[in-house]
C-alpha cells in the first residue's frame, strides 16, 4: 500500500486502532480479515464516532451488511484488487467532496 503512495499507520486488534485514532485523523480505516468478528462489528463504530468523515473499509465477506461500513472485500483478495477497490472509495469521497 505504501509503494502506491498510500500513508500506512499499522494497528494490531482493538485497542491498536482505538489508540491510532486518537493520535491521528485518517481519511480510510482498512479492517484486515485476522480481526474477530466482535471488532470487525466494534471498530467501524469507534472510527465513525472519533471522525465522521473516515472511510471503513473492512476485508471480511461480513463487513458489507455493517452500517458503518463503507466497503467490504472477500478475504484473500490481491492487493492489486484492494488497492482498485480503495482508489474508487477514495474516487467517490473526492467526487462527494466537490460538489
Amino acid at each position: 500500500m505504501q509503494k502506491a503512495g498510500h500513508h500506512v499507520t499499522t494497528a494490531i486488534g482493538r485497542k491498536g486502532v482505538e489508540e491510532a485514532m486518537k493520535k491521528d485523523v485518517f481519511d480510510l480505516v482498512v479492517l484486515g480479515p485476522t480481526l474477530s468478528r466482535n471488532d470487525r462489528h466494534h471498530l467501524p463504530y469507534m472510527v465513525k464516532k472519533a471522525h465522521e468523515g473516515t472511510r471503513v473499509l473492512v476485508m471480511h465477506s461480513d463487513g458489507g451488511r455493517h452500517p458503518y461500513v463503507d466497503k467490504a472485500t472477500d478475504t484473500g483478495r490481491s492487493i492489486e484488487s484492494i488497492l482498485e477497490t480503495i482508489a474508487s472509495m477514495m474516487a467517490q469521497e473526492r467526487a462527494v467532496a466537490a460538489r
